[in-house]
């Protein structure tokens, strides 16, 4: 085995040393993001009221301009802290649908998620639902994920139970309808085109505490169960007759992984907007660090979905001179690094 064999051997051994180091990453990122912006806040402060928040000990920051907790606390953590759950549940979910459908290049869109989200909330926005003040559009985006999983489901599902081809098939296919529908949507919107074709592009703001509460819930709720059934994906990643024969319910399994999967992404969609790549791009780089091994895998592409999209956010939030929407940027530079990606891959498979 050569040096770089060797090396990469360890590091997919070494997991609580990953998870450590991502994890104080993550930290790190969070209290930097959070000094970032029109005011800047040095460090120690943002760190102080960070802590302060925590432990509901004010003394921490009596020496601190007054000002400062407001916009730490109440407007930049809830934005920080929910790009960073949705990218985390972003990507563990692309981790969990490429293992289910035993498809590389799919991710949590892949069942028409992203479009039926979409529909719903433009079809809110239309018609100006407001019953619900500013949740009224996350619930209808959820509402037309969850929707549009469950039709898939029924779309594709035999009597043998679920087929990969057949749930992608049949994804791509209720996508385009929803895609179309949109569209005619976005005709007869009128003066609201332009904040339905914002939130399509995905965006962060404006964002308070209930969204983490929220969106951390779920996530959380969904990455238990996805580590609880870590092994059998594993198996299901052989095949199904592979794990049948391993003593996995080759048809159970796999559908209560599908679902979670598919409402966890539902859920960040909701809350975010249309944010590509992270579910397809993350999972893709983790595995060359944790190897194929999903009690490996989905721990660490939590942590590494929920560092990039912070990263991204922080970037169009205080570092670009206009903010630009997140999905657009996600887009811009997954678009390429995946194409590099798998141009590489191509060659190496041919021994060039």
């Amino acid at each position: 085995m050569s040096k770089t064999g060797k090396y990469i051997h360890r590091l997919q051994g070494a997991i609580g040393l990953q998870i450590l180091l991502l994890g104080v990453i993550l930290f790190f990122s969070i209290v930097i993001s959070s000094r970032l912006g029109y005011l800047s806040i040095s460090f120690m402060d943002v760190l102080k009221i960070i802590l302060a928040k925590i432990s509901c000990t004010q003394s921490l920051v009596a020496d601190i301009d007054a000002l400062l907790p407001v916009v730490v606390v109440d407007v930049r953590l809830p934005r920080i802290l929910t790009a960073t759950i949705v990218g985390g549940g972003l990507a563990v979910s692309g981790a969990v649908f490429q293992g289910i459908l035993l498809n590389p290049l799919a991710d949590p869109y892949t069942l028409g998620v992203s479009a039926g989200a979409a529909f719903g909330a433009s079809l809110a926005i239309l018609l100006n639902v407001a019953f619900l003040g500013v949740s009224s559009v996350p619930l209808f985006a959820f509402v037309g994920a969850t929707s549009t999983l469950f039709f898939v489901i029924y779309l594709s599902s035999s009597g043998e139970g679920l087929s990969s081809n057949n749930l992608v098939l049949s994804g791509i296919i209720v996508a385009a309808i929803l895609s179309a529908g949109i569209s005619f949507l976005k005709y007869v919107a009128d003066e609201q085109v332009s904040v339905i074709i914002f939130w399509l592009m995905g965006s962060f703001g404006s964002k308070t505490w209930t969204d983490v509460a929220l969106t951390l819930a779920l996530v959380t709720v969904g990455f238990l169960i996805f580590i609880y059934f870590a092994r059998d994906l594993n198996l299901i990643s052989l095949g199904r007759r592979t794990a049948s024969t391993m003593g996995v319910d080759a048809k159970r399994v796999p559908l209560i992984l599908l679902v979670t999967a598919s409402l966890v992404a539902a859920i960040c969609v909701s809350v975010s907007g249309i944010i590509g790549f992270v579910g397809l791009l993350v999972p893709h780089l983790i595995r060359f660090i944790t190897g194929p091994d999903h009690r490996k895998l989905i721990p660490v592409t939590l942590l590494a979905g929920a560092i990039l999209l912070l990263v991204a956010d922080t970037i169009t939030r205080a570092i670009l001179p206009t903010e630009i929407p997140i999905g657009v940027l996600t887009a811009l530079i997954g678009g390429p690094f995946f194409c590099y990606i798998f141009r590489r891959r191509q060659k190496a498979l041919k021994g060039e």
